[in-house]
């Protein structure tokens, strides 16, 4: 009998996996919706859906292993980190998905809600939220819509050698700013950007990169502190804004 692994589990959402098989428990269904439409959209390799029953989702396995982890020593060759760019970059060429994503007042009011609560709840230094509140700024500007995973995380994605063999967890698909992705996805290993970006093939605006960076770690440092996850772990998201002091 194969053990059944705990992958992720918090209030929200669970993911276990058995063998081969990952099962998705997520009693949002609109969540679930969007992430099994992202998947068939998507013009790059993702894992096949078995059967879905509510309030689980059961996917395959894919092939490979990932990059590595957030706060986790980063793994594969150069070329396997441009093979990323360049299905992230496929992925960003692709039509439009049907449904909207984040507008920009929304994550403006957002961001500095959650600054005020960081700073007023004792999680985080005034002055750290305060730099990279600065910092987050240059990310608030107006972008063209892309086809976004919308969590992009290393972990996310699964290679062979230096070929992409999926990309997993498409809850948070949406249209988005595609460099949000590529900081999302580099988020705590900067060393392997330029591998990145020479995958993406075009050039991007490095300082808004850098933005995305503070930004997400500023909006997701309190939830996961509240769901069980360290974010003060080394090389985690309050690593990442004290970089930028």
């Amino acid at each position: 009998m194969d053990e059944v692994e705990v992958v992720v589990a918090h209030s929200e959402r669970a993911t276990l996996r058995v063998g081969d098989v990952f099962l998705k428990v997520d009693v949002d269904q609109a969540r679930v919706d969007v992430e099994v439409e992202a998947m068939t959209l998507a013009p790059v390799p993702t894992p096949e859906v078995l059967w879905r029953k509510p309030p689980v989702l059961a996917i395959a396995a894919l092939p490979g292993t990932t990059l590595g982890s957030l706060g986790g020593p980063s793994t594969g060759s150069p070329a396997a980190w441009a093979a990323a760019g360049a299905a992230i970059r496929k992925l960003h060429d692709a039509p439009l998905p049907p449904w909207p994503g984040r507008g920009l007042d929304e994550l403006a009011a957002e961001l500095d809600d959650e600054c005020e609560l960081l700073v007023t709840n004792g999680v985080l230094p005034a002055d750290l939220v305060t730099r990279n509140r600065q910092v987050a700024e240059a990310a608030l500007r107006p972008w063209t819509p892309a086809f976004t995973h919308g969590d992009l995380q290393i972990a996310h994605v699964f290679v062979d050698g230096d070929e992409v063999t999926g990309i997993i967890d498409w809850s948070e698909a949406s249209r988005g700013d595609a460099l949000y992705d590529l900081a999302t996805f580099t988020l705590g290993h900067e060393e392997h950007l330029d591998d990145v970006i020479a995958g993406y093939g075009t050039d991007v605006d490095l300082d808004v990169i850098r933005a995305w960076w503070s930004l997400r770690s500023l909006l997701v440092v309190r939830w996961l502190t509240e769901h069980g996850f360290d974010p003060s772990a080394p090389g985690c998201e309050v690593d990442v804004l004290r970089s930028r002091m």
